[in-house]
């Protein structure tokens, strides 16, 4: 088969398009013929930093496609099936293998596009509000990033569930973009004093929870955002840039700072149903998966430079 793979970390560049040998389907897996790969945050930092799974390594969390081998232990999917799928790695080829616990069906109204760009960034999204940020109607939320896969999620999320909504971007644009999707307020955080900006919005209160997937210095103003009994649900590292955080204000306020990695609880039912809850929700118009770009399997290194330039509103996707 054909990936996107390298042989060592580095800037986008050290992607090589080569033949590679085809995935082995396990007992309890399947492999699919890859339609779609959604480039998540997570891969363009694994691949700058990430530790290599095998040389050369295909890097990717989340890609969808047609099921076409299933493993002996597998019951409920089978060949011919098309499935949106998660896995620590291997979405940058045109085939996959995953456990059939991290594979959902995708709608037959649903394009296949669509589908690959779900579990991630809506599974995560619902898990900072909800799971670890504790949301209730009536409450305001930060959502940092909010142009991203993840802090357009969020910001829908939010919305539905009763919060007044504010987010963050880097330009005017992308604000005024936001706000079809449920955004309140929006702070231009290349201009403004977000932690300031954050106070006026809401009475020098400040927030109860806050979704930050930049981490870095970003996270040391979500955390000067909160309100009393504030909640910072930290769920990435898309800045890449490591910061010294001081806790010493969250005592004051009975705060809290929560890191939150989906892939820890990927495999319970929990997460399972959130995320196949969503599917139908978003094949029914319910919710909104916001796609930018789509690039060529072979330019992999292209997509992701595109993505480092904080260009993108939604997610990137590859075509094999």
């Amino acid at each position: 088969m054909k990936a996107a793979v390298y042989y060592e970390n580095g800037p986008p560049g050290v992607f090589r398009y080569e033949d590679v040998a085809d995935p082995v389907c396990p007992p309890e897996g399947i492999v699919i013929e890859v339609e779609s790969v959604s480039i998540e945050g997570g891969d363009t930092l694994n691949r700058a930093r990430g530790a290599l799974h095998s040389v050369p390594h295909i890097v990717g969390y989340q890609a969808a496609g047609t099921i076409i081998e299933v493993g002996p232990q597998v019951t409920n999917l089978k060949p011919g099936q098309r499935v949106t799928t998660v896995n620590m790695f291997g979405s940058h080829a045109s085939r996959r293998a995953v456990f059939a616990a991290t594979a959902w069906p995708v709608p037959d109204s649903m394009d296949i596009r669509t589908a690959s760009a779900i579990p991630v960034p809506f599974g995560t999204a619902h898990d900072c509000l909800f799971e670890f940020g504790h949301l209730k109607r009536g409450e305001t939320v930060l959502v940092q990033a909010g142009a991203s896969a993840v802090g357009l999620a969020a910001i829908q999320l939010a919305k539905r569930e009763g919060a007044t909504v504010i987010a963050t971007a880097s330009s005017e644009e992308k604000l005024e973009r936001l706000r079809e999707f449920g955004m309140d307020h929006g702070i231009n955080y290349r201009t403004q004093d977000l932690v300031a900006e954050v106070k006026r919005l809401t009475d020098n209160k400040g927030v109860d929870v806050v979704v930050d997937p930049v981490g870095g210095p970003t996270l040391q103003k979500s955390i000067l955002a909160l309100g009393y009994r504030g909640r910072v649900s930290t769920v990435g590292d898309a800045g890449r840039e490591a910061a010294l955080i001081d806790l010493s204000t969250l005592r004051a306020g009975n705060q809290s700072v929560t890191g939150v990695f989906l892939g820890a609880e990927i495999f319970t039912p929990r997460v399972h149903g959130n995320i196949a809850r969503m599917i139908e929700e978003i094949a029914k118009g319910e919710l909104k998966v916001v796609l930018d770009k789509e690039f060529a399997l072979k330019d992999a290194a292209a997509a992701h430079e595109y993505i480092e330039s904080r260009k993108a509103f939604g997610r990137v996707t590859l075509k094999p």
